[in-house]
């Protein structure tokens, strides 16, 4: 059955992403605003959460129902992945790997023992006039990274993929043995991947396999998981082949379900709703889309009912 997306939220010209649910109203970002909005379903509002993010991309809630972000840094020095503490304060999680800053933290997913993983790609122009040049990009590589809390209240950084270009959103299948990983390469030479990587026992990662591959059009931008373990995804472009449009893959990466976002390019998605299954969208124009489906969401948090 066709999914039919209502606008919520009308585009401001920019990129809106990281839908996250509480259990009563949904976050998001918009990006080259630097805000946090929410959105309540009871009202039909959309009113402003945070200001002055420095350009936050992703989001994450963890078991306990704390926020995560991803931030890509208005200025040079601002790229990190922080916690928003109850009180209004920020904790910086981390902002380098072995001595270089990070470059341009993505989308951000939380483990049920509160490890911290995030995507670390570097796409020209995504954080602002300084992120146009690329002799701002201190590592050579775009990776995967796994954030464990330490007991001091610090947490070590563990680079976890060696094979990324442009990693982008990241998910855990429902039993947290495997890590899905959006490889969204632009150039010609970058590959448009849906990877599956399995977690081994120390929470490093295992060889990736690829369940599908876009060839030359834009792959996945962000994902979340329903409760049968299927990937919901967001992919395509006004540009040609199937166009924007939500995925629904099987854990082992079959097409079941394919649905037409009405924008150029949709960005990232989570469910919501009383029941969960309510999809909430995100696109490159910054509107904000939510559509009633079949499907259940599985989250992290807030707890299953």
């Amino acid at each position: 059955m066709p999914w039919t997306f209502e606008e919520l939220d009308p585009p401001y010209g920019q990129v809106s992403e990281g839908p996250v649910w509480d259990g009563s109203v949904l976050l998001f970002t918009r990006i080259q605003q630097s805000r946090i909005m929410k959105f309540d379903p009871a009202t039909r509002a959309v009113t402003v959460y945070r200001e002055n993010t420095n350009y936050a991309n992703g989001l994450a809630f963890d078991a306990q129902g704390r926020l995560y972000a991803c931030v890509g840094g208005a200025s040079i020095d601002a790229r990190r992945v922080v916690r928003y503490e109850a009180d209004g304060g920020e904790t910086v999680l981390a902002d380098s790997y072995e001595g270089k800053r990070l470059n341009i933290p993505n989308d951000v997913v939380v483990d049920r023992e509160n490890c911290v993983w995030f995507t670390d790609p570097y796409y020209e122009g995504a954080a602002g006039p300084w992120s146009e040049d690329r002799a701002n990009k201190e590592l050579e590589h775009d990776s995967v990274y796994r954030l464990d809390p330490q007991p001091d209240g610090s947490y070590q950084i563990h680079r976890v993929t060696f094979d990324t270009t442009r990693p982008n959103g990241l998910f855990f299948a429902p039993d947290y043995q495997t890590l899905y990983v959006a490889q969204s390469g632009r150039r010609p030479d970058e590959k448009r991947q849906l990877r599956a990587y399995p977690v081994k026992p120390d929470k490093s990662l295992g060889a990736g396999e690829v369940l599908h591959d876009f060839g030359e059009h834009r792959g996945i931008d962000g994902m979340c998981i329903d409760t049968g373990g299927n990937i919901i995804a967001t992919a395509g472009w006004e540009l040609g082949g199937p166009g924007p449009m939500i995925y629904v893959f099987s854990p082992s990466g079959e097409v079941k379900e394919m649905h037409p976002v009405p924008c150029r390019r949709p960005t990232n998605c989570t469910f919501g709703g009383k029941d969960l299954s309510v999809l909430y969208v995100t696109t490159i124009e910054g509107f904000l889309f939510r559509a009633q489906t079949e499907r259940r969401g599985l989250l992290l948090y807030p707890p299953a009912s």
